[in-house]
Formats: structure tokens, C-alpha cells, sequence
């Protein structure tokens, strides 16, 4: 089948959660399907970059989006009542170019990434499937009640035209696919349960366990501008390591991910290690007694997740999180939904070895029992195949 992809971002470096999950459909996708990839990005790509992608795709067309044009994007969803969300990546050109794109190779399929690329597929008639991955106006409300007085009313603004824009695109696509269960719930579409859950994965060849020098008690992963992520971190340091302290005075947290914002940052000290991006976030997994991401923002699966657990470290995580992940509580992960119960779940951690042992152990079964990127995206290529022989069939 000749597959169309439509993704927000060039798929590589695989920095970004929506990144990652690209990128591995797309090399799982491509034993299976011929596939032309057409990436909008509002910066350069570099060509080694390029070149990691291009063995899975018969074509790749890169749009550059213009700091010029996204703030026309940008100023036409203000007038036209569009998200922000998808506002930013659509403009004609790109329209236009596309369309080309279409014409030429008369796409089977058509995958779009997020609503962020929903608008590009409206007009045609190919079959076409949407990936949500993750409920943005979720994701926004929960931000609301942290942000400043004139970007709360900003972010609500921007809720509410997400909301009728999530429920709106619904109809467009012929399927539909989230990360969770949980995400497919808030999603405000009376048919939701029609939407069909396909989970991320993990390289488990490439995360997996291998013994170094434990180099800090404590570690935190992750895309450091991503704003759940710059709460989470916050949340560690200002709140949790002060408990952990009581008890080991000496326990070290590392906050390991690349561009890490400045707020991230000021949370730097003597206990508290932040590294920016690093070339292997293996190391760091191996190198850490126990990880914890114990999110208290934002929505889907995490990935960081799905990578420490493969690589056989007990893991502390909150009860928003592991609603998506779905591990047994007490047996393949722990749970902490306040400072005092995630500093108390370390502490357990830290002083008894068993316990650590058994969780990490049993959390990596359950990874590699649950979470493979082949699994998950097999099922996704038969969904796109059974909707396009029907589309053929009918005609």
C-alpha cells in the first residue's frame, strides 16, 4: 500500500514524544508500506538527520514553516476560531504543496500526526487515519490553573476551541487512534470508544539492563522545555527531595534531557545534577538506583517511563501516569500521589534492596510483555489496510 505520512515535525532527533512515536511507526510501517513522508518543521533539518529517516521512506518533502508564516498562521486561527494547536502548522503553501505531493503519488492512505496536521486532510477523499496520541484540550486544562492571569485566559480561550476541534476532526477520518485508554475517554466525541488505542513502545534491544557504577540515587528524564516536564522537575526538588533528605542527607537527583528550561535550570545545587542533553540516556538509566516521574501535568503514555523500566529500574510514578501505563501498583511500579508518599516510596526504595529488586524485575517483564513498538504498529498498519480495501471495494 502506498502510504502518505503527515507529521508536525521531521521525526528525528527523537527528543519529543510525538518524535519518537513517528519515528518508530514509520520503520515498522515501512516493512509493509511504501511510504512518501511530508514533515512540516519550523526549523532546519539537518542532513545526517535526514539521512536516518530517508532507508524507510521512498520520498521526504520538508516544509519550512517561517517565523513570517507562523505568525500569519497564528493570526488566521485568532480570526477563524482554529486552536493555536493547529493553527500554527497550516498554511496554503504547505496546503498547495501537498496537494501536489498527493496528485503525484496517489496515496492509498493517509496518516496524519496529532491535530496539529488534521486540517491538511480535510479536502480529499483518500482514507485517511488519524493519530490523536495525545487530548490536547486536556492537556491545556490541567495547565490553566498554573499559568499567570493573562495567559490563564489565553489557555482557556484555547481549551474551548480545542475541544470543539477535537470532537469536530473526529468525523473527517476514517480511523482514529490515541496512546490510552485514559486519553480516549476525555476525548468530547459521543462515538470515543470507536477510537482505537495504539500504545508506544520501547527498542527493547536497544533499552536494555546492563550493570555501571551507580552514579545517583535518584534520576528524572525527559524533554526539559516540555512544560508538564519543568512542573514535574520542580516538584521533585522543591518538594520530594526535601523529605528524601531527611533520611539520606546525601541522596543525589539528576535531571537528565535536552534543552532544559531556565526554571529547570535554577534548580541546579550540590544535590541536584542537570545535564542538558546527553548523547546516550542509557547511561544515565543504568547509572541511577531509581527512577521517578511522578507527573502531576500534561497527558498519554510516557515514554521515560516505558525505557527505565526496560532497562530494570524500579520506578515511582503518580496515579495520572500509570492510569495510561496500566503497571500493578505495589508489584511492577510504585505510586506517590503527594510529596510526602513519593518521598516515602524512595525512602522504601533506598532502604530495603529486596524491594527494589523485586519491583524493578517484575517492571520488566511487564514492559517486555506489553510495550513493543513491532506489536503495537502491526495492529495500526491492519486498521489503515482494512478501511482502504473497503474504500477500494466500494467503488
Amino acid at each position: 500500500m502506498k502510504l502518505l505520512v503527515i507529521l508536525p515535525r521531521f521525526p528525528y532527533p527523537t527528543e519529543k514524544g510525538d518524535k519518537l512515536r513517528a519515528f518508530n511507526q514509520i520503520k515498522v510501517l515501512s516493512r509493509f508500506h511504501d511510504i512518501t513522508l511530508f514533515a512540516l518543521t519550523d526549523k532546519a533539518v539537518k542532513r545526517s538527520d535526514e539521512e536516518i529517516v530517508k532507508p524507510y521512506c521512498s520520498s521526504i518533502i520538508i516544509h519550512r514553516l517561517r517565523p513570517f508564516s507562523i505568525g500569519l498562521n497564528l493570526l488566521r486561527a485568532m480570526i477563524n476560531g482554529r486552536p493555536f494547536q493547529a493553527g500554527y502548522y497550516y498554511n496554503s503553501r504547505a496546503q498547495s504543496a501537498l496537494n501536489k505531493v498527493i496528485e503525484e503519488t496517489q496515496p492509498d492512505h493517509i496518516y496524519c500526526q496529532l491535530l496539529r496536521t488534521a486540517a491538511y486532510a480535510f479536502n480529499t477523499d483518500v482514507p485517511k487515519t488519524l493519530d490523536y496520541q495525545d487530548v490536547f484540550s486536556k492537556g491545556v486544562e490541567r495547565r490553566i490553573p498554573k499559568t499567570r492571569a493573562i495567559i490563564r485566559f489565553i489557555f482557556r480561550v484555547e481549551f474551548r476551541r480545542l475541544l470543539k476541534y477535537e470532537k469536530r476532526i473526529f468525523d473527517v477520518f476514517d480511523v482514529k487512534t490515541i496512546i490510552s485508554k485514559p486519553d480516549r475517554d476525555c476525548i468530547p466525541h459521543e462515538k470515543r470508544e470507536e477510537i482505537h488505542v495504539i500504545p508506544n513502545g520501547v527498542d527493547q534491544e536497544y533499552f536494555k539492563p546492563y550493570k555501571t557504577k551507580k552514579q545517583t540515587e535518584l534520576l528524572f528524564t525527559g524533554n526539559m522545555g516540555y512544560p508538564p516536564n519543568i512542573d514535574c522537575a520542580e516538584y521533585l526538588v522543591n518538594k520530594v527531595l526535601p523529605i528524601i533528605h531527611s533520611k539520606y542527607p546525601d541522596a543525589r537527583l539528576t535531571i537528565a534531557g535536552a534543552t532544559p528550561h531556565s526554571r529547570v535550570k535554577a534548580l541546579e545545587n550540590d544535590k541536584v545534577i542537570v545535564t542538558g542533553w546527553v548523547d546516550d540516556i542509557r547511561e544515565y538509566y543504568a547509572g541511577a538506583r531509581i527512577f521517578m516521574a511522578p507527573m502531576q501535568l500534561g497527558t498519554g503514555l510516557q515514554n521515560k517511563l516505558l525505557e527505565a523500566m526496560a532497562m530494570r529500574l524500579p520506578c515511582i510514578t503518580s496515579s495520572l501516569c500509570n492510569s495510561a501505563l496500566m503497571a500493578r501498583e505495589g508489584e511492577e511500579i510504585l505510586i506517590g500521589n503527594t510529596p510526602e508518599e513519593v518521598a516515602e516510596q524512595a525512602i522504601k526504595l533506598l532502604s530495603d534492596t529486596s524491594l527494589a529488586d523485586n519491583i524493578s524485575t517484575n517492571g520488566y517483564t511487564f514492559i517486555q510483555n506489553n510495550y513493543s513498538w513491532a506489536g503495537s504498529t502491526v495492529h495500526l498498519s491492519e486498521l489503515m489496510e482494512q478501511v482502504s480495501e473497503k474504500k477500494t471495494m466500494s467503488f
